[in-house]
């Protein structure tokens, strides 16, 4: 697997990189380390001002070099390659531009499978009105991306949020593939919304209630039975949950009271203005989840 992984100097950013000793037994053949000098974000702080511009461009790309051998030195520790002949070839890229934009079209050059970056999190405030770095690779990133919002050095239980959509069934290939080592547990969980408004429920039956919801929990009771299925032949230790509530409230509470360490999550593709009026499941879990999360999206499985 090829990782770009992207460093800034923060703890959160450390993180990202110390979670590749969670996918250490993987072994991945490439770890891309990226750090972005934002450059039309450091012109402006300096009035355009080109002799000011010049200098802080060249003090912070001294930084940048800095922060990626300091990544890379981590970064071999994680993958336990630091006193052992490398099995894992190691490049440093100091790149220039807007730094999610800079992400994705670095991912899509370099042919990255996976995108690997730290979370510093924002308010729900701050995230609705300016969006967040890790949002925004989300929205545009070629390949899966893993979003680190707490220390991760091992995946002891992984939770894998599904519908019966093809983004769904590609994000349970890549962790089986990819991510998942044989010791994890993993958690395959979706939740359907009621054919039944609350309002009309207190107009019908017991009976009549169950006729209309038995058949959508039969359907995803067979299809997380099916993805149970393919990850038992992998060897893999499996539990599933089928529950008919909010999608979004009913995975962030799964989360808060299992203590996963990893979300899992398919993403489809929006237009802009979806993007900017509706946003997405995956984006909503992206925000909430109080795990670190991978979200599935352009996977090459």
């Amino acid at each position: 697997m090829r990782i770009l992984c992207a460093v800034d100097g923060s703890e959160h950013s450390q993180w990202g990189v110390q979670a590749l000793e969670a996918l250490a037994s993987r072994e991945p053949e490439h770890v891309m380390l990226l750090h972005i000098v934002d450059q039309p974000a450091l012109q402006a702080a300096t009035n355009k001002n080109p002799v000011a511009t010049k200098r802080a461009l060249a003090a912070m790309e001294k930084a940048g070099t800095i922060m990626l051998r300091d990544a890379a030195r981590t970064a071999r520790l994680a993958l336990g390659q630091a006193a052992t002949r490398p099995r894992t070839k190691f490049q440093s890229i100091l790149a220039h531009g807007p730094i999610a934009h800079t992400i994705s079209r670095m991912a899509r050059r370099l042919k990255a499978d996976l995108i690997l970056m730290g979370s510093r999190g924002l308010s729900d405030i701050q995230g609705f009105l300016l969006g967040s770095v890790s949002r925004q690779v989300a929205a545009t990133a070629p390949c899966p991306l893993l979003v680190v919002k707490q220390p991760m050095t091992t995946l002891l239980r992984v939770a894998i949020a599904v519908d019966d959509s093809k983004p769904s069934r590609a994000a349970a290939r890549f962790l089986r593939s990819h991510i998942l080592p044989e010791s994890a547990t993993v958690t395959i969980l979706t939740s359907v919304e009621s054919p039944v408004t609350d309002f009309a429920a207190r107009y019908l039956s017991e009976s009549q209630l169950a006729e209309l919801k038995g058949p959508v929990m039969e359907r995803a009771t067979r299809l997380v039975d099916a993805l149970r299925g393919e990850f038992i032949k992998g060897g893999f230790s499996v539990v599933t949950q089928v529950h008919m509530d909010h999608v979004i409230e009913t995975i962030v509470k799964h989360i808060e009271t299992s203590h996963d360490q990893l979300l899992v999550i398919g993403s489809r593709d929006l237009t802009k203005s979806e993007r900017l009026y509706l946003g997405s499941v995956s984006e909503s879990l992206l925000r909430h989840a109080p795990c670190s999360v991978l979200v599935v999206r352009g996977a090459r499985v």
